[in-house]
Parts: C-alpha cells; sequence; structure tokens
C-alpha cells in the first residue's frame, strides 16, 4: 500500500495537536461522501468508512457531519476487516457552507479546509454579477481567499466589458479568464497549487470546473459535459470529490448548484465599497434609503454606484441574520458567535488584537 504525505494534503500541526488529545485513532481526511458513507484518505492509502453510532447520537445539525476536505479520526488505516469508523471531526479552519435548498435553518458544508476558493463562472449566459456578489459573501465568510475564474473566454466577444463589470464587484480579488480550448488557457490557475494547500471549486453546472482541474492534472480524471444548447449546464459531477495532486496539494471538486441560500455571509468584504461609503453618511444606523445626507445615495446620483448593486446588498442582508445591522454591529455579533462556546471575552480580545496588527501590516 502507497504511503500517503499526509502534510502534503494539508495536515497541519494544530491539527496534530488536536488528534493527540485521543487514544488510539488515526488521522484521516474525507475524500468523496455518499449517501451512507464517506471515503477517507490516511498515511496508509484510502479506505471506506462511516460514522460511528455515538458521533450520530450526538450530532445537532447537518453541518456538524463529516464533509468532504475535514480532517476525521478513524479506528484505523485499511478496511481488510471492515469499514473505518469516523469518531471526531476536527475543528474546521475554514467552511464553504450554504443554506440547505427548502430549508429555513439548516446549513450544508461544501467543502471544509480549504486555502483558495475557486469561484467559476462562464463568460456566456452564465454569466451574472448578482450572482457573482452571493458566490463573494460567503466566501470571504468561510475564512478562505477567493478567486474569480472566467471560464469559456473563447465563447465571449466583450471580454473587456465583462471584466470592468467584475472589476466594478470584485475588490481585492484575483480574476483569472481561462480557455478550455487552448493548452495553456488554464496556466494562471497553477501558481495557486502548493503543497499543503487546498483549492475548492464551486460554480454552476457546465460552467467547466472539471475541465480546468483535468487541464491541471493532465489527464481526463473527471467526466465533463459542455452547455447544453439552450445554454444550461448538465450536472457532471454529482458528488464533492478530493484530488490529490503529487506534492502540489489537492482540489475539490463540486457539483453545480442551482441554489446558493445564504446563512451566514461577510458582506464587510464583498460589498466594501458600499461599507466605505456607509461610513461617511450622516446617521451610524443609515439604511440608505430616505435619511438626509446619506453618502451611498449620492454616490448613486453620482453614478459611482449602480441601484442594482444597493439592491443587492439589500437582499442578501436580509437573507442572512445581519439584517438590520452596521458594519461595525455585524463585526461584534461574529465576534459573540465564535467565542460563546470560548467562554472567551480573553479570546475575543486576542482576536481582535490579532486583527488589528493584521491590518497594519
Amino acid at each position: 500500500m502507497n504511503h500517503i504525505d499526509m502534510k502534503n494534503i494539508g495536515l497541519t500541526e494544530e491539527f496534530i495537536q488536536e488528534a493527540n488529545k485521543y487514544k488510539d485513532l488515526y488521522i484521516g481526511r474525507i475524500t468523496s461522501q455518499y449517501k451512507n458513507g464517506y471515503k477517507v484518505i490516511t498515511s496508509n492509502g484510502e479506505l471506506p468508512a462511516e460514522i460511528s453510532g455515538k458521533f450520530r447520537h450526538n450530532v445537532k445539525s447537518l453541518s456538524e457531519y463529516p464533509a468532504v476536505g475535514d480532517f476525521v479520526l478513524v479506528d484505523r488505516t485499511n478496511h481488510s476487516q471492515g469499514n473505518g469508523i469516523i469518531h471526531h471531526v476536527l475543528t474546521r479552519k475554514s467552511a464553504f457552507e450554504r443554506k440547505v435548498a427548502g430549508n429555513t435553518t439548516d446549513t450544508q458544508v461544501v467543502a471544509a479546509n480549504i486555502d483558495t476558493i475557486f469561484i467559476c463562472m462562464s463568460l456566456n449566459n452564465d454569466f451574472n454579477l448578482r450572482r457573482l456578489e452571493r458566490y463573494l459573501s460567503i466566501a470571504w465568510d468561510s475564512s478562505a481567499i477567493p478567486v474569480i475564474v472566467l471560464t469559456k473566454s473563447d465563447l465571449c466577444n466583450d471580454i473587456d466589458v465583462k471584466l470592468k463589470e467584475v472589476a466594478s464587484i470584485a475588490f481585492g480579488v484575483d480574476v483569472l479568464v481561462t480557455t478550455s480550448i487552448s493548452n495553456d488557457g488554464y496556466r494562471s490557475l497553477q501558481k495557486y497549487l502548493s503543497s499543503g494547500k487546498t483549492l475548492a471549486f464551486i460554480g454552476s453546472s457546465g460552467v467547466g470546473k472539471s475541465t480546468l482541474i483535468n487541464c491541471l492534472l493532465g489527464q481526463s480524471l473527471l467526466d465533463t459535459s459542455e452547455i447544453r444548447s439552450d445554454d444550461k449546464g448538465r450536472h457532471t459531477t454529482t458528488r464533492r470529490d478530493l484530488i490529490i495532486f503529487p506534492n502540489l496539494g489537492v482540489v475539490i471538486d463540486t457539483p453545480g448548484m442551482r441554489e446558493l441560500g445564504i446563512i451566514s455571509a461577510d458582506l464587510t468584504k464583498s460589498f466594501a465599497d458600499i461599507d466605505e461609503l456607509a461610513s461617511k453618511c450622516r446617521f451610524s444606523d443609515c439604511t440608505h434609503k430616505s435619511e438626509p445626507n446619506c453618502a451611498v445615495q449620492q454616490a448613486i446620483n453620482d453614478q459611482i454606484l449602480s441601484v442594482d448593486r444597493l439592491e443587492s446588498y439589500w437582499k442578501l442582508k436580509k437573507e442572512t441574520k445581519y439584517d438590520g445591522l452596521n458594519s461595525r454591529m455585524i463585526e461584534k455579533e461574529k465576534i459573540n458567535e465564535m467565542f460563546h462556546s470560548m467562554g472567551g471575552m480573553k479570546n475575543a480580545r486576542k482576536y481582535i488584537k490579532e486583527k488589528s496588527r493584521n491590518k497594519e501590516r
């Protein structure tokens, strides 16, 4: 059985230290998720696994179940004596989450412990700025770094116009333009591959996520489908999969998402322009609708900000639990959530100091 370099696939000292608290269990990483089980990769290779009865009994929400990208503790490293049993999920350093369709409270973890999220959107009828704002808001909230990947540039006649539109909403985000018909149309993505790093490809069906991953791999490992004649994508990837790149980390491929419901989002980053304008409003609790001396409404009058973007901001804010809060209140709410179960204003202060230090750099 081949030995797996666990550090290449993202295992860090923090995960190892947390795992050391538990006896007689082994560290693995979830590579695939099925209806009734998982595949887990350990230092001795991949094995099928299921969660323990105790784990199942203690789980309170869908998001607590293992997800692709999670580091978990299993009772074995090969399945010669049957499936592995998952006993614990180690603390996630990041997670891309969405609201479960048709459910108002439950959260689905699309991918866990990711460093970079490639938000893929094709430069044809899939192109949609409002949807991109939604993806960016969730991506920033995940604690991973978003990168926008515009695919199928060969099908677009007005790339410069589209790029200007994306630049108007994607502050501080790298934007890559790719094509699958050229051998070097994907090379801009290669610089993000690195030992120990995890990349996740996210986007609608048929935008070319699997094609890009195949190009990076240099082989056709994943099935792909073109967008149909009506420009709607076919579902090719039907489950999340973690793919190992030798000495270059891992990539998570995800199914196309028709719906992207928001539970939590970081609007202060995805709408940094509105946040900056809001700081100049006369009233700190300005709703940017009818108050006097509103800098946001002034920006619309001056055609610096579009009405569509402001309406998108209101819509996303309403969908999240932060409706009615300004950016300072949102930050406070997030800190309260983060440290509620950790007993810790002490930890909160440490977090704030660290954040301030990072801003100064």
